[in-house]
């Protein structure tokens, strides 16, 4: 290739780019892109999985902020007119707008560095995404997949499996990258409630109270909440106040935070 096509990883991008042709046909195969699919890959780098999404599914949209990028993406990918890329940052990007009457299938290796953020971000638009498979560092699968009483169990496990079927699928070993990565990362799979499970009547109130219990995780449940209920009838909550946040589930969490609301009112 051209030299004015190589391109070095940048750090300030989180940048590590997935270079074994075993695990890219691994992640095209859990993706399954068909012919009409509406697919959007988050951050292509240098268009490793895109080219194999591409050949299953021609109208795929790219959004990349690396804008280096950008010209080596389109020259790599000039025989497909319906592929489009949006320079921009993901983290700000308006996914509904890509949606039209259909849902969107969200691909993406994403920076450890924006990973969290990102994913809450892309709940805002859970209505329009059909999937999401993400390749992340393997702790933040671990998180997301979390169960009550699991050290890894937070703020982000309670959160996307309120929203979403959350499966991980495999783990991918450092040497898969250029530059390798001095952690473990893994795919992820993350499918929005068509209805949710379990529905809390104020969802803004459920996670500004996941959030809180979640800040000091040594703390009983009665203390953890005490900054926002400085005067909760302790006795009357649907949930032992003595237990430690990570041990609810989010049924409960959500059972919680219902009975919460009516307080409110």
């Amino acid at each position: 290739m051209d030299h004015f096509f190589q391109h070095k990883a940048r750090k300030r991008f989180g940048q590590n780019f997935l270079v074994d042709e075993n695990i890219i046909e691994r992640i095209v195969r859990a993706i399954a892109p068909k012919e009409d699919d509406r697919l959007v890959e988050i951050g292509p780098g240098q268009g490793a999985i895109t080219e194999l999404l591409l050949k299953r599914c021609p109208s795929l949209t790219a959004v990349e902020l690396d804008r280096d990028l950008i010209p080596l993406l389109q020259f790599k990918f000039r025989d497909y007119p319906d592929f489009s890329i949006i320079e921009q940052d993901a983290l700000k990007f308006d996914f509904g707008s890509l949606a039209g009457n259909g849902q969107l299938r969200i691909v993406g290796n994403l920076p450890y560095n924006i990973s969290t953020p990102l994913l809450f971000h892309l709940l805002g638009f859970r209505g329009k995404i059909r999937d999401m498979h993400f390749m992340l560092q393997k702790e933040v699968v671990d998180r997301l997949s979390a169960v009550p009483g699991n050290k890894s169990y937070g703020r982000l496990s309670v959160m996307v499996q309120y929203h979403c079927r959350v499966q991980g699928l495999f783990p991918v070993p450092p040497q898969s990258f250029r530059p390798a990565p001095k952690v473990d990362s893994a795919i992820v799979r993350l499918v929005p409630h068509a209805t949710l499970p379990n529905p809390a009547e104020n969802e803004e109130l459920l996670e500004r109270l996941v959030n809180v219990a979640f800040q000091q995780r040594r703390k009983t449940l009665r203390n953890a909440i005490k900054p926002l209920y400085p005067d909760l009838d302790i006795p009357a909550l649907p949930v032992d106040a003595s237990r430690r946040p990570e041990t609810l589930s989010v049924k409960e969490f959500v059972e919680l935070a219902n009975y919460l609301s009516t307080l409110d009112q």
